[in-house]
């Protein structure tokens, strides 16, 4: 037989494994025509077995991409390029045929909620990268190109095109660019919610268990909540997920999550027996290690993991050097992650994998804030609980370009991850409480990061927050256990269970501030006018007017 020709091109002879013939039509098609576009020298079609896994791995330790750590069961390190360590905001573009289709448009200056590109800036970008671009030589071990990194989504097309990062927030398209970009694009059209949300199921002593969802920035804990160690007797929390859930209201009323990813992508540095003694058991077997450091006796080592080593073991940083805690810099980029199967969490909810979802009762926001905002408040209802989202502001971290301590607003911690007009997306939000028998969630802001005048934490966090999601269980179950502040409801006196935890400033931990919250409001009311511009939904603008009348009151 003749082989099959494909624009007059045979590709078969480039095939080391699998064959062109076994693939569906739109699927060869489309190998075919990468195969044309990018000059490969071969082609590898998986078949996901045992052997294939091993073989793989076997290549890319001989090629040097990946080092086995030989104290843990299948378990390796990845050290990528130091201009490759992180999300790249500034090159990750949606691409629609109008601008406000993507972004509002800002009274001034460039939006920050998200990068638009054109249509015809695209195919120009496009053809300056592809073309070729397989036939280029490796410039290091883990393959990227940062001076031309992009990473581009183009909804109406439902694709997702990526190029120059091997780092895991640009490279694994399924998570951001999937599941939060594309899918809340295809949420907003199909009347679900793609959300930046970690999903945990609590069981009181009791033994009656509620689902909660909770949206947070990076490195505000996500993780640490989702498979939290309470330490209040009797108290259970099991993890759906760490990162994102996909929510639909059910023929009952009842909003559904599914937590779409299969494992956690989580930042190393910080992550220890006393922060996540959870994580830490997930990631002893089958994980891939990102740019963390690497102890001579084939371990882990990174900032804040709180284990001692022996004299005579080394330690070797990122930057595949000798270090020392003398060195003056970190041994573990701080934005260093784990990978790893989410099977393995001890505390993996029994429902992690249903797929009509677990059942969300309440949705907590949160940000990394060090003065002025309460250790927890419930919003007064669903469209305020919406303009408590749309409010959100939080330190900036290391998962993205920012430098410093500065404070930045962050939707619903979606910021860099709209996939269309945010002013839309908050319509769209909106729009759930006027489903029909629709059983919203109550909305509560929580922050574990308010410090004192002596400059230390308020808050114990970790397996303390417990308490404050108690509080959160019973109002959902509709005690009488809060008081009203301009801002929202607030535990009654003695209401958060805090026996055993010593001396805690509650007042200093509660206390609402006149001039800290005018403020705020009005940080916030700058934002939203410049940033959301004409798209700013009405009642979003009618809260903000709210809050800020209740504040003047003080």
């Amino acid at each position: 037989m003749p082989p099959q020709l494909h624009n007059g091109l045979d590709f078969s002879s480039k095939v080391v494994q699998g064959s062109l013939d076994s693939l569906p039509r739109a699927v060869r098609e489309f190998v075919e025509q990468s195969t044309q576009l990018c000059q490969p020298e071969h082609i590898h079609i998986c078949d996901g077995s045992e052997e294939e896994y091993g073989r793989l791995l076997g290549l890319m330790q001989d090629e040097g991409i990946i080092r086995k750590l030989r104290k843990y069961d299948n378990c390796w390190l990845a050290l990528t390029d130091p201009r490759d360590v992180a999300r790249i905001e500034s090159k990750t573009v949606i691409i629609t045929q109008e601008q406000r289709d993507t972004v509002p448009i800002p009274k001034t200056g460039l939006s920050q909620l998200g990068h638009w590109m054109s249509e015809e800036d695209f195919e120009k970008a496009f053809d300056a990268r592809f073309p070729g671009c397989m036939k280029e030589p490796l410039v290091n071990n883990w393959a990227c190109n940062p001076e031309m990194t992009l990473i581009a989504h183009l909804p109406d097309r439902r694709e997702i095109v990526s190029f120059g990062s091997g780092y895991g927030g640009n490279s694994l398209l399924g998570k951001k660019c999937f599941a939060l970009r594309i899918a809340s694009r295809l949420a907003k059209e199909e009347g679900w919610l793609a959300e930046h949300m970690l999903i945990l199921g609590i069981t009181n002593p009791e033994g009656r268990k509620k689902y909660l969802a909770a949206a947070f920035p990076s490195a505000c804990g996500k993780t640490n909540l989702a498979m939290m160690n309470p330490t209040l007797p009797g108290w259970k929390v099991e993890c759906v997920g760490d990162d994102i859930a996909w929510m639909k209201f059910d023929a009952q009323g009842n909003l559904r999550a599914i937590n779409p990813e299969n494992g956690f992508f989580g930042v190393a540095p910080g992550t220890s027996v006393k922060t996540n003694p959870n994580a830490i058991k997930t990631i002893q077997k089958n994980t891939i290690f990102t740019n963390v450091a690497e102890t001579s006796d084939g371990g882990v080592y990174w900032e804040g993991i709180d284990e001692p080593l022996a004299q005579s073991v080394t330690i070797t940083s990122w930057r595949n050097k000798e270090w020392s805690p003398q060195d003056g810099e970190p041994c573990a980029h701080p934005n260093s992650r784990f990978c790893t199967p989410a099977s393995q969490c001890p505390i993996i909810d029994p429902a992690w994998e249903s797929p009509e979802g677990v059942p969300i009762e309440g949705i907590i926001f949160g940000g990394r804030r060090p003065a002025g905002i309460p250790l927890v408040y419930e919003a007064l209802n669903w469209q305020h609980g919406v303009f408590v989202g749309a409010a959100m502001r939080s330190e900036a971290t290391a998962a993205a370009e920012h430098k410093g301590k500065v404070i930045m607003h962050d939707p619903f911690a979606m910021r860099p991850f709209f996939g269309y007009n945010f002013g839309k997306y908050l319509g769209h939000w909106l729009s759930m409480a006027h489903r029909p028998a629709a059983k919203l969630p109550k909305i509560f802001h929580v922050n574990w990061f308010r410090k004192g005048k002596d400059g230390e934490f308020l808050w114990p966090g970790f397996g303390e927050n417990v308490r404050v999601l108690e509080w959160m269980f019973n109002r959902i179950d509709g005690k009488d256990c809060a008081k009203l502040t301009p801002i929202g409801y607030v535990p009654k006196d003695n209401a958060l269970n805090l026996k055993g935890l010593g001396d805690v400033n509650v007042e200093e931990l509660f206390g609402i501030s006149k001039e800290f919250w005018e403020k705020e409001v009005e940080e916030i009311e700058r934002y939203l006018e410049d940033q959301v511009n004409a798209d700013l939904p009405y009642e979003i603008e009618r809260e903000l007017q709210a809050l800020k009348q209740r504040i003047s009151q003080i």
